[in-house]
């Protein structure tokens, strides 16, 4: 499948295509609407960068593979795109499959810029052929853990399904409260109920449960559950991995779906090209654009970038992500390496921590910046 973009002149359709694979979750059990989201970026990219003259003349093109939140088929993927003799991979939104992704990209020496997964080892060794925009998941989520300690927080339950990226997360949570002060106590998600899992974090005396889990199942189950619970009522419900910032949270939830801090890699406030990125991704959802969709157009700015300047060679494009320099929709982006990151890592996006406002589901507070 290929994305259209905006149609380029003449003469420059005639030339050979600048192909770029594009991994997205678009179909259950992956996560249709981050995958609309960071395809709506993607592609709004793709049709920017044709406006502006292709890649030395030649027209970008998008090819799509649907990942389905499964790393087989990202594998799959990676090996069928290479094969099309794609210049380089983006895109991917679930922590695992990209992970799958990396390691088939650094094993075929295909240039993987990965645009919203956060494990921060996404390969198992120090690779040259990744890079990443999204923050490694231990810098946003400390940054979540200090929201939590500010917040008077420090008997935390966390509610977790089995999950490398859930793993992570809790483990995270842990080392970084507990010389502070916190206690995390872990719940199996598999194994108890909503109601269950009420009465541990009552049992616990937990101010704070946080939801590792997949949306909208437990998810949905399980804020109904404490929202109910009278003994809950100053229990704040926190969901670090950002599901609530997405439409489909709050059409689910509702008011039950506010008040609930997630994490989102936005400034406070856009600049000029972040302000109009927004009017054309709003355009092109429907609906306000979360920031999966700005890591998508953020994506393509930069492999179109390195294409114009080092050419299509994909040892050329790998090689050239110490020296981008590009401004993106949150501020300017460059990549190095970080401690404890395998790939090239761009340190870091802006990252707050946000709530949907009781009184106006619809809007946004910012309630902690890192």
């Amino acid at each position: 499948m290929r994305t259209p973009s905006a149609s380029p002149p003449a003469d420059r359709a005639e030339r050979p295509r600048v192909r770029i694979g594009a991994l997205v979750p678009l179909s259950r059990p992956g996560w249709a609407e981050a995958g609309r989201h960071l395809l709506a970026g993607l592609e709004l990219g793709v049709r920017e960068a044709d406006d502006s003259g292709g890649i030395a003349g030649r027209p970008l093109e998008l090819v799509v593979r649907d990942t389905a939140a499964d790393p087989r088929r990202a594998a799959a993927a990676v090996d069928e795109l290479a094969r099309l003799g794609v210049a380089a991979l983006a895109g991917e939104y679930h922590s695992v499959v990209a992970r799958a992704a990396a390691a088939r990209a650094d094993a075929l020496g295909l240039p993987f810029l990965c645009s919203s997964a956060v494990l921060d080892a996404l390969t198992e060794r120090p690779t040259p052929w990744v890079a990443r925009l999204a923050p490694a998941q231990s810098h946003g989520w400390r940054t979540y853990a200090d929201f939590l300690l500010g917040a008077g927080h420090r008997r935390i339950a966390v509610a977790a399904e089995p999950s490398v990226y859930w793993a992570s997360g809790a483990r995270i949570l842990r080392d970084h409260l507990a010389p502070r002060g916190g206690t995390v106590i872990d719940l199996d998600a598999r194994t108890l109920d909503p109601a269950a899992v009420c009465d541990a974090v009552v049992d616990g005396r937990a101010t704070a449960l946080l939801l590792l889990v997949g949306h909208p199942e437990p998810a949905v189950s399980l804020v109904r559950a404490v929202r109910r619970d009278r003994r809950l009522a100053e229990v704040m419900i926190g969901a670090p991995a950002g599901q609530p910032e997405f439409a489909e949270w709050a059409a689910s939830l509702g008011r039950d779906g506010a008040a609930v801090p997630f994490l989102r890699y936005l400034p406070e406030r856009l600049g000029p090209l972040g302000a109009r990125v927004a009017t054309a991704l709003r355009e092109r959802l429907g609906e306000e654009p979360s920031f999966v969709a700005f890591e998508g157009y953020d994506t393509v700015a930069v492999l179109a970038e390195v294409l114009r300047t080092r050419g299509t060679d994909r040892s050329g494009t790998a090689g050239a992500w110490p020296r981008v320099a590009v401004e993106g929709t949150r501020g300017p982006i460059r990549f190095s390496r970080a401690p404890g990151v395998s790939v090239w890592q761009w340190a870091w996006a802006p990252t707050q921590v946000v709530d949907r406002d009781p009184a106006e589901p619809g809007r946004f507070r910012v309630l902690h910046t890192g």
